[in-house]
């Protein structure tokens, strides 16, 4: 099983233009969607498409409507009650995929509501495989609080703890590097320039992004999988660094391909593949969740079966 922790949620709304964006005019949409979102859901909701069992850990209020529209995912959840209510995040993507994003900040997570999804969440790992925790932090819990969700899942479970996967941005993931070493990061290359505190050669971006992420394997983290969007993914592990090129795809829409990759690597993971395996297969995943509107979940049907060329980067 994966577990997922989503401690800020949305309800995504994905607007569709048929032309591109013009920022202080009055435009017409040619479709709209609206799914259960934020980044530990997107993962959860692959990951059950995928037919492999998966349980999402919410902050959830009980009178919130994003419940309505969580449901109807059909993903298992454990949810725990608080009393404000998820967030609403708003995409606009013209024809071109160009996407355009408002990100709204979340309901409060008061210290006891903390501590409540922090304990959700140890008693969720029971057996699991991985722990993926994914997404912003919402305001009130500190940059420290995915550290603190870590240091309780494997003092609980010990040996038989799940390996953790954090798939997050600026202090919150910085902090987590420092001091609590996961297993697998899933940064975009800025994420990972903002990380380092350096900038990024793009000319050779994938050599550029593994030279940093040599810095934190084995030390601070297990292993770093980079998306690199339409460029493709690098991964780095203790026994090297590889890349892979994106097959090329009509975009539909951007939001919730990273978090794709991210299910894609860990059904890889599950089952036994090699890191080349693992690396194609988040690919694959996250390309076919950019071909789909909205944040819908990708199914191993609309993977795209181009051949995917792995290579080693050498220092």
């Amino acid at each position: 099983m994966i577990v997922t922790l989503t401690a800020n949620p949305s309800l995504d709304r994905a607007v569709t233009l048929d032309a591109p964006l013009l920022p202080g005019e009055v435009q017409a949409a040619v479709a709209a969607r609206e799914d259960a979102g934020g980044k530990g859901i997107n993962v959860a909701r692959v990951v059950a498409t995928a037919g492999i069992p998966s349980l999402a850990v919410l902050p959830l209020a009980v009178d919130d409507p994003f419940g309505a529209a969580l449901q109807a995912t059909g993903v298992p959840t454990r949810r725990v009650p608080i009393r404000g209510h998820a967030r609403a995040n708003l995409t606009i993507t013209d024809p071109a995929g160009v996407t355009t994003k408002l990100n709204l900040p979340g309901a409060v997570l008061e210290p006891a509501d903390a501590a409540a999804l922090v304990e959700a969440v140890v008693e969720a790992c029971a057996g699991a495989r991985w722990l993926a925790l994914a997404g912003s932090l919402p305001p009130g819990a500190g940059d420290d609080f995915y550290v603190s969700v870590i240091r309780a899942v494997r003092e609980r479970w010990g040996d038989a703890a799940p390996k953790v996967a954090v798939d997050t941005s600026g202090e919150a993931l910085r902090t987590v590097v420092l001091g609590a070493h996961p297993d697998l990061i899933k940064p975009n290359e800025e994420e990972l320039a903002e990380l380092a505190g350096v900038a990024l050669d793009d000319e050779d971006l994938p050599r550029a992004v593994a030279a940093v992420a040599r810095t934190l394997v084995p030390e601070r983290v297990g292993a770093v999988l980079v998306t690199l969007g339409a460029r493709g993914s690098v991964l780095v592990t203790g026994d090297g660094a590889l890349a892979a090129g994106a097959p090329r795809i009509r975009v539909r829409s951007t939001v919730g391909a990273g978090d794709s990759a991210l299910a894609g690597y860990l059904l890889a993971d599950i089952a036994a593949a090699t890191p080349a395996e693992r690396l194609v297969n988040a690919i694959r995943y996250g390309s076919a969740a950019a071909t789909l509107p909205g944040t819908q979940p990708p199914r191993p049907a609309d993977l795209p079966g181009d051949d995917i060329p792995v290579a080693a980067l050498h220092p």
